[in-house]
């Protein structure tokens, strides 16, 4: 039986949910809060700090590198040390910057993930809107490998958003939330290339309010998608062009992105915003909260982190 829980009081945009094995727990950001945090269920601690003034946008832990992490601070991607107990973040290094000029000047890196390789993928998009969830065409995917090179994959992107990897399939799935779709994309790994993108899933064709935001996949092959606006999350094949396997309904209306975890990667973590859209306020302790679903029949697979060679 699928069981729902909150764990968190609310903030204000979470995002990036990442697993961590090695500490069994959940890091997270809050983009709009300018805060990462990290989750302890063994015992229910949460603690976070501040980055700053920049928007942050996700966190992953550097292979091999304590206390470590490589997070997005506005444009840029840095190295930071944080050991997760105090509020003393320092930033060790900047490993890139894109977009450098007054033509993205209003850009900010999004959602980002690391492929099992543990090279980054991340992508940026303009944040000024156009209207509610209508942002300008002018954001690209990015990859970031271990000796810091950035390559550019997917432009004229508008909210670049959720990711997942199957290197059985040579496949990455990728998303566009503005498209409302699920994408494939032909994945080389040892490369670090994407190509032949095509649609796998189109929220408008099963009658799916609100548009698609962060994704993981199970053992099974299968994605789970947050759809944004929705008030749920969605369990899609890719396998099958338009097969949707299963809804879940969530008790918040903005669910932003989700991570298997846990002991046994059987439980999924779902964070959430409360993002003030059309002047509606949507209220605490449930909009913005982390939560976790457990009861799902599966399994996710070990979180990649990001792999990094020191100079």
């Amino acid at each position: 039986m699928v069981k729902i829980e909150r764990l968190t009081d609310n903030i204000h945009l979470g995002e990036a949910p990442h697993w961590d094995a090695e500490s069994e727990s959940l890091f997270y950001v809050d983009i709009l809060g300018m805060t990462i945090y990290k989750y302890t269920p063994a015992t229910k601690k949460c603690t976070k700090a501040s980055v700053g003034v920049n928007l942050v946008s996700f966190i992953i832990p550097i292979e091999g590198e304590k206390n470590q992490f490589v997070v997005s601070l506005g444009r840029e991607i840095v190295r930071i040390f944080w050991n997760s107990e105090t509020e003393d973040v320092k930033v060790v290094e900047k490993l890139a910057e894109v977009e450098d000029s007054p033509e993205f000047a209003d850009n900010r890196f999004n959602d980002g993930k690391c492929d099992p390789s543990g090279r980054l993928w991340a992508g940026t998009l303009n944040t000024k809107a156009e209207k509610p969830l209508v942002y300008p065409p002018k954001g690209t995917l990015y990859s970031l490998d271990a000796e810091r090179n950035v390559k550019n994959h997917v432009s004229s992107l508008r909210i670049s958003n959720g990711m997942a990897f199957n290197p059985k399939l040579k496949a990455m799935y990728f998303i566009d939330s503005a498209k409302g779709t699920v994408d494939h994309y032909n994945f080389d790994m040892a490369a670090g290339t994407i190509s032949n993108p095509r649609p796998i899933f189109t929220l408008s064709n099963h009658g799916i309010k609100g548009i698609p935001d962060g994704m993981t996949i199970d053992i099974d092959g299968n994605l789970w998608v947050a759809i944004f606006n929705g008030g749920k999350i969605i369990r899609i094949d890719p396998r099958r062009p338009e097969t949707l396997l299963d809804a879940i309904e969530m008790p918040v209306r903005q669910v932003t992105s989700l991570a298997f975890g846990g002991a046994y990667l059987d439980e999924l973590y779902v964070t959430t915003g409360a993002y003030k859209i059309d002047d509606q306020d949507l209220p605490p302790p449930d909009n913005g909260a982390l939560y976790k679903i457990t009861g799902l029949g599966t399994r996710g697979l070990p979180a990649a982190k990001f792999r990094l060679v020191n100079m």
